[in-house]
């Protein structure tokens, strides 16, 4: 049923339309800056008739509901993790990513003059690309001046004379526009080098379309999925291996301000987001290290600048880049998506010469403007600028090396003098391009359509040689309220782009055809050698958070009279309370041990659990869990990573300052344990639980394993060795670290002898906590590893120990001796130290065999 549209507006002045009641709460646009709600971009003039339209699907019930679903939009983004960093550093804190309701609506025309100039462009920087590294026409014509070519931080000789396959050097170009007082779009940046907001846009499309489906769906708004899927097709065709080429996304890590869309673009494309150090050269080709050998890469998607590509022949600080890298290049045995080289076309300076070259190379004029630009490293250009300070923007020639751009409109009269005296003295590094008052979008602030300046991304994506297509729509950002530059790194926001069709809204899903049962039983996902690092150690501190919290509490209620058996803690336990927590790190080793003062190790105990201590306690161990977590957000859940971030942020709030005299200090930490152990628990679930098993998985269970085996192999030699295994709040103790008290109770009954408790902790199969489980666990984990390696898991089963060959008799040989006598049990210590030392061998070889690849040792690198 096709629902009747509402009036635009009522000849009764009385009678509200849904159209009116959004005029009435839109806040007029600054004076002297285009309206993007209003007809002809004019406050006070009537909705323009796509924002009619809007409205009128929205319906009086959709209006009224708007704060509701802005609620549920930011309750979208927290639950998706969406995030941005604000701080590109490893302490900085990700900020939630910032979307407002309502998107900027393009009509069919003017998306039509956007597109056909943005692809004229596209064409044009990158004939300007082929020049500048080939035969440099223009710069012997004068058409651009050297130095700001060849001068440029930017400009890479080791590309002289290269040719990208298929002539192109561009695959995917974005441009800033911005929409001036006269309607008119204008071009203020290119971005050419590694553009973001490819994976920002999508999410943002996703989110905003779900809040208003009826008006996306009946506005005939155009779909991104085509453009994404020609991108991929067109790489594929560009690279000497066609469809058959493996594509991966190379990523500066987790601590890259737009890491989440890294992860996020890598995951809806279907390709592997890698590191640097994922990558090796041999050969000249470019290899990625799985867990399976080395892999080969033909297509990189970067998503890192230039100059952090190739430590041998870039920046020798790199460590974001792969040795070699530009030898592959130039081989052609790797496709680079963008092509490096581009950023002397970021300058905002080459805006100034582009008319000229545009009519010089392309014999046409240039379609989309640029604002006007001087660059003041020519005299002329300076003579005309420095009087126009006031009403341009100061910009720094090189991008990225420079300072912050200054606002002419906003400058005093002294703060003109200055910016004036540093233009004179270093004129080459400065550009003044003209103040454009931004167009101003409407945005939905709980109950007023607010106008905030806005600009947009628009992105061209290469689909063949030296052929691309405009994505249709782009990222929006918007200036903070009160500002009037729209960046996210200084507290602005963003909105989707609803670009309007005419004809038939294109369908196309990047969902392939349904492929057999064979080839879906061939697909596996390739697992990197990082990867599967990261996830190894995200269950090794998974599994010692959970003995280290467990350990904390038990010395704590010990500590308190409140050990895990009737009656006080006796000596042996305080021992052997002492000895674990030394050795997992819950205090420093120069503190007094528990029995000599109690009073003192339970202050340094509680001051150790923040994660800020120099020890290696709960605190710590939590935000190394977390950072590892960071890095494999693309294998997790987002259920899983809000888990462990709330874990963290919690337990690190409610640890404060714990270690003060505070006679409520003790209870506090064993409330933050408490939940601490909760979460932990939910966590451990969804890794058994809620995780592919795949080889990625076999790493994260082999660490935790690991873990177990070193962690409650040493607590069961020093529950021997300090006599606490032999006396009752000892024993007791013992069974909650394993976390088999009420396993062995409902066994037992009970029973409290010591050839019970080597049964069920040592010896039984069918307890997930004893060392013969965990030992057959590992094995079995192990032996399903790749075989790529030479001697695979093989070579990492030697020496450990075989539960099979255990005797339950043997191992309990004090029972022939006098009762509680330790020395009794020495061969048990002894295998004891042997499964803890075998634990560490075995991580130790693992690394050296999955993660390092150091027996590939032929690298090749011709200069």
């Amino acid at each position: 049923m096709t629902k009747t549209p509402l009036p635009l507006f009522d000849d009764d002045p009385g009678a509200t339309s849904v159209c009116a009641l959004a005029a009435q709460a839109a806040l007029p646009a600054a004076p002297g800056h285009y309206d993007e709600l209003r007809v002809g971009g004019r406050s006070g003039q009537p909705l323009a008739p796509h924002w009619a339209r809007f409205f009128e699907w929205l319906g009086f019930e959709g209006f009224g509901d708007l704060n509701r679903r802005r609620h549920s939009l930011e309750q979208q983004l927290r639950d998706n993790g969406v995030t941005y960093n604000v701080y590109a550093d490893e302490n900085s804190q990700q900020r939630p990513w910032a979307l407002d309701l309502f998107p900027l609506i393009l009509t069919p025309t003017e998306w039509a003059a956007i597109e056909a100039g943005v692809l004229q462009r596209t064409r044009l920087l990158n004939q300007m690309l082929a020049d500048l590294y080939g035969p440099r026409e223009l710069l012997q014509r004068g058409l651009l001046p050297p130095a700001l070519v060849q001068g440029h931080p930017g400009y890479l000789r080791p590309m002289q004379g290269v040719q990208p396959p298929g002539g192109t050097w561009l695959h995917i170009a974005a441009f800033d526009l911005a929409r001036g007082p006269d309607g008119r779009w204008w071009v203020v940046n290119h971005r050419t080098q590694a553009p973001s907001g490819l994976g920002y846009l999508l999410e943002n499309r996703i989110a905003i379309s779900r809040q208003f489906p009826k008006a996306f769906a009946e506005m005939r708004v155009q779909r991104l999925a085509a453009s994404y899927k020609a991108l991929m097709q067109g790489l594929c065709s560009l690279s000497p291996k066609g469809r058959e080429a493996r594509v991966a996304l190379l990523t500066p890590g987790p601590y890259n301000e737009t890491y989440f869309e890294h992860a996020y673009l890598a995951r809806y494309l279907g390709l592997s987001l890698v590191e640097g150090s994922d990558l090796t050269v041999r050969d000249r080709r470019v290899f990625l290290k799985t867990l399976n050998g080395l892999e080969p890469v033909d297509v990189l998607i970067k998503r890192l600048d230039d100059q952090w590509l190739d430590p041998l022949e870039l920046r020798s600080d790199s460590a974001l880049g792969v040795p070699g890298l530009m030898q592959a290049v130039r081989a052609g045995h790797v496709l680079l998506a963008n092509a490096p080289g581009s950023a002397p076309l970021e300058s905002c300076a080459l805006l100034g010469f582009l008319p000229a070259i545009c009519e010089h190379l392309l014999g046409e004029p240039l379609a989309l403007p640029s604002l006007a630009t001087w660059w003041c490293g020519e005299a002329a250009s300076l003579h005309q600028g420095l009087p126009l300070i006031k009403q341009s923007v100061v910009k720094s020639t090189w991008p990225h090396w420079g300072s912050e751009a200054v606002i002419g409109p906003s400058l005093t009269p002294a703060g003109v003098e200055q910016i004036t005296g540093r233009i004179v003295r270093q004129p080459d590094e400065y550009t003044l391009q003209a103040y454009l008052p931004l167009s101003q979008q409407p945005t939905w602030r709980g109950g007023d359509i607010a106008p905030r300046p806005a600009m947009l991304r628009v992105f061209a994506l290469a689909d063949g040689p030296q052929s691309w297509r405009v994505l249709p729509g782009g990222m929006v950002r918007l200036a903070p309220p009160g500002q009037a530059i729209a960046s996210m790194q200084r507290g602005g926001s963003s909105a989707d782009c609803w670009v309007l069709t005419d004809g038939e809204v294109d369908r196309t899903s990047l969902l392939h055809s349904a492929p057999s049962t064979l080839s879906m039983a061939m697909q596996k996902r390739i697992v990197t050698s990082r990867s599967a690092e990261n996830l190894f150690w995200l269950g090794r501190y998974t599994e010692r958070a959970e003995n280290s919290v467990r350990l904390a509490r038990t010395a704590l209620r010990s500590l308190q009279g409140e050990s895990e058996g009737e009656g006080e803690s006796s000596p042996e336990l305080q021992a052997w309370l002492s000895a674990c927590a030394k050795y997992n790190g819950l205090v420093l080793p120069a503190v007094p041990d528990a029995q000599q003062s109690p009073r003192v190790f339970e202050r340094a105990l509680l001051a150790m659990l923040s994660p800020d201590s120099p020890a290696q306690s709960v605190g710590y161990t939590l935000k190394a869990l977390s950072r590892a977590a960071s890095h494999v957000r693309e294998r997790l859940s987002q259920e899983q990573r809000n888990l462990i971030e709330r874990l963290q942020a919690e337990f690190s709030a409610q640890t404060q300052g714990l270690g003060a005299d505070d006679d409520f200090a003790t209870q506090e930490a064993l409330d933050a344990l408490e939940q601490a152990s909760e979460l932990l628990s939910a966590i451990t679930g969804a890794q058994t639980d809620r995780m592919m098993r795949d080889d990625g998985w076999r790493m994260l269970s082999i660490g935790r394993h690991i873990e177990r085996l070193a962690t409650l192999s040493h607590a069961l030699a020093e529950a021997l060795q300090s006599g606490a295994a032999f006396e009752h709040s000892g024993f007791e103790a013992l069974l909650t670290f394993f976390d088999s008290t009420i396993t062995f109770h409902a066994h037992y009954q009970q029973r409290r002898d010591l050839v019970a408790l080597l049964d069920m902790l040592v010896t039984q199969r069918d307890n997930p906590r004893s060392l013969a489980w965990v030992l057959a666990t590992l094995r079995s984990r192990l032996q399903k590893l790749p075989t790529a390696h030479v001697g695979g898991p093989d070579q990492l089963l030697q020496g450990l120990p075989d539960p099979q060959s255990w005797d339950l008799i043997a191992l309990s040989g004090a029972m022939s001796g006098p009762a509680g006598q330790q020395n009794a049990y020495l061969g048990l210590i002894e295998l004891l130290q042997t499964c803890t030392q075998a634990a560490y061998d075995l991580s130790d070889r693992l690394g050296h065999l999955y993660f390092s690849h150091a027996d590939r040792v032929n690298r090749s690198f011709l200069l």
